[in-house]
């Protein structure tokens, strides 16, 4: 039985389909990447399964570890182990970041029954943390987000996710508005967390990101379903046409697993 599992998801907003018959799975500890144009449902994949309630899902389920996490709250969700990196993260005034995570991490904790961390213990899992991942004891001062870069942004989430130790990462555009150097070491901190105990899903746009953070599946998805899916992707074509860049997705054994629109 696979870790997550996708089956026949149908989803809409505002009456309009989004997601049609979109089925996939990811084994425990495995790093799926999901590929595609705008509108082919990628990001809304990623808010259906943290559990973003504008999003109606009309029929099929989603299994965690065996279990329909579909009626369950999004902190419910949270506490069993599925993490959401946003692609444009939000700023919140007032609130630092170290506060932010105790906040965090502690509630997760007393959801699962588990007793809370004190001061002393979460400061040194902190900076412990952010030491491993090569972030800043000024970056943890600050409210969280104000004021920070792209990749600042990005690192921070990265830090959440290090701090709370998911079951289940998503991360949906972790490379969007990163330069090359803001892009290797937000994959260089994701990397660092990949464990066989972990598994995630890796959204993007761009075959670059996969250059850095090497998926072990790659979906390609197109009108709301997986129409492909193949090994890991070892190199990418281009070619011009009416509709601008195209970039063929290809698995290590050389067979074309998909393509999707890089305008």
């Amino acid at each position: 039985m696979a870790f997550l599992e996708v089956k026949n998801l149908h989803v809409e907003i505002e009456g309009k389909e989004i997601l049609n018959g979109l089925t996939l799975s990811v084994e425990k500890g495995q790093v799926a990447a999901i590929m595609g144009p705008n509108g082919s449902g990628k990001s809304t994949l990623a808010y259906v399964l943290a559990g973003k309630s504008e999003y109606n899902v009309t029929e099929g389920d989603v299994l965690l570890n065996g279990e329909s996490i579909l009626e369950m709250a999004p902190d419910a969700r949270a506490a069993k182990g599925v993490f959401l990196a946003f692609q444009y993260p939000v700023e919140v005034p007032g609130v630092a970041t170290m506060t932010f995570l105790r906040t965090a991490l502690n509630a997760q904790r007393k959801t699962r029954g588990e007793n809370e961390l004190s001061t002393p213990e979460f400061m040194k899992l902190v900076r412990d943390t952010a030491g491993h991942l090569g972030i800043s004891q000024e970056m943890l001062r600050r409210a969280v987000n104000v004021g920070f870069s792209g990749g600042e942004k990005k690192r921070n989430e990265i830090l959440q996710m290090a701090v709370l130790q998911p079951k289940l990462a998503v991360l949906d555009e972790t490379d969007s508005g990163l330069d090359i150097d803001a892009l290797k070491i937000v994959a260089d901190g994701v990397n660092k967390l990949r464990s066989p105990d972990r598994s995630m899903v890796v959204i993007t746009h761009y075959q670059q990101l996969l250059n850095y953070i090497v998926p072990d599946v790659v979906h390609v998805l197109a009108k709301g379903r997986v129409v492909k899916s193949g090994g890991k992707v070892e190199k990418t074509k281009f070619s011009i046409g009416q509709y601008g860049f195209i970039s063929l997705v290809y698995d290590t054994e050389g067979n074309m697993i998909g393509l999707h629109s890089m305008k």
